[in-house]
């Protein structure tokens, strides 16, 4: 997992979860709390709502990405720039700074001014984007888009998330964002949610991973809440998706959510990862098929892909209740299946572990029994898939 340097403050699995706070110039954006017209006003809340809760960086937004409004231009994004400058010259507090556009003109001259990183919300869409950020060497959020500058994070199924975020490349200093939140008609809270628990298949593009997560539907609908409700289980989520190898958490509740980031990992699952005599390992974080397929992609690897993503992902089930004569038959199958099957007596729990290909080959071995164990192996099977 490559460590991005944004403006001095390192991105990575080595580092703590990062926290980006929140400021918009946008009178339409739907926050009020964080939305401001004033420059000194401010930069009072980025001082004292962002930087002194714990924000390490803070994404100034020149306008709303709410689907209902019209698209700015590049020149009227540019006409608010002027705000959002003077705002971060005022601030006394110590972050990085980075500008939300979709506009490679409006990136060159935040950068120019003062900023320090983009966080561009089409992916790339203006294909000068990327040239801008390596030509300024300055870390960029890259959030999943179509090719489209009036369509940001309009994308629905997640494969196509994963293939959205390709679009022109990444720069060495690109940190990605699937792009949660209703930013479509079509993107339902069931694409979030699938979106969610295949978070670690995004660790297999070898970058930085940002979410935005806060007090988003996806979250609420599980609860019943409404927006101001769902802190909560929007500090939940938080945990779970730095457990699940995310760097950046952007937010509006920066205290609460840097507590949350912190327990996430705290209590992550370690992984090997240091360099021994100049060699570097790093151990993958894989739980699940499609995470190691995806390294995989990375990598370049096109033989042999199914059968290393096989045996890369070895599950473990407990299995009770069984007769005798059930237990044996279990125990010849998986034998001659390569399925470990492990258990003190013939009475006791069965502990079965294997990969797909093993299990498959287990459920055509006892394919055709009346015990009911013919089918519980076929439930493994298809729990591998």
């Amino acid at each position: 997992m490559r460590t991005v340097d944004a403006a001095g403050l390192k991105i990575g699995d080595d580092q703590p979860p990062r926290i980006m706070g929140v400021l918009n110039v946008s009178s339409e954006s739907p926050y009020k709390p964080s939305v401001f017209n004033s420059p000194s006003e401010a930069a009072a809340y980025v001082d004292e709502e962002l930087i002194d809760e714990g924000a390490d960086i803070v994404d100034v937004g020149l306008e709303s990405a709410n689907k209902k409004f019209e698209v700015l231009s590049a020149e009227e994004e540019l006409d608010r720039l002027d705000t959002a400058l003077e705002t971060i010259e005022s601030v006394s507090g110590d972050a990085v700074f980075s500008i939300e556009t979709r506009y490679h003109e409006v990136a060159e001259a935040a950068l120019r001014g003062g900023f320090d990183m983009v966080n561009d919300i089409c992916g790339f869409a203006d294909p000068k984007m990327p040239e801008i950020c390596e030509e300024y060497d300055v870390a960029v959020a890259k959030m999943a888009s179509p090719p489209d500058l009036e369509r940001p994070g309009a994308v629905e199924d997640v494969d196509d998330i994963y293939e959205a975020l390709e679009l022109n490349g990444l720069t060495d200093k690109t940190i990605v964002d699937p792009a949660f939140g209703g930013w479509s008609e079509d993107k339902t809270i069931e694409d979030d949610r699938e979106t969610f628990h295949r978070l670690r298949e995004f660790r297999g593009y070898g970058q930085p991973i940002l979410v935005s997560i806060n007090r988003k539907n996806f979250l609420r609908s599980v609860a019943g809440r409404d927006t101001e409700g769902a802190l909560p289980v929007s500090l939940a989520a938080t945990s779970m998706a730095v457990e699940r190898g995310a760097h950046v958490i952007r937010t509006h509740d920066v205290a609460e959510t840097r507590d949350a980031a912190l327990i996430g990992h705290e209590f992550g699952r370690p992984r090997l990862r240091e360099t021994v005599d100049g060699i570097a390992v790093e151990e993958l974080d894989v739980t699940r098929r499609g995470e190691a397929r995806r390294h995989l992609d990375r990598l370049g690897v096109t033989e042999n892909v199914e059968a290393i993503v096989d045996r890369s992902v070895t599950r473990v089930f407990e299995l009770s209740g069984m007769d005798a004569d059930t237990h044996d038959r279990l125990a010849a199958a998986s034998e001659a299946a390569g399925v470990d099957c492990v258990s003190r007596a013939s009475d006791s729990p069965v502990v079965l572990v294997g990969t797909k290909s093993e299990y498959d080959r287990l459920t055509e071995a006892l394919a055709g029994g009346s015990d009911g164990i013919s089918a519980v192996v076929e439930r493994i099977r298809n729990a591998c898939c």
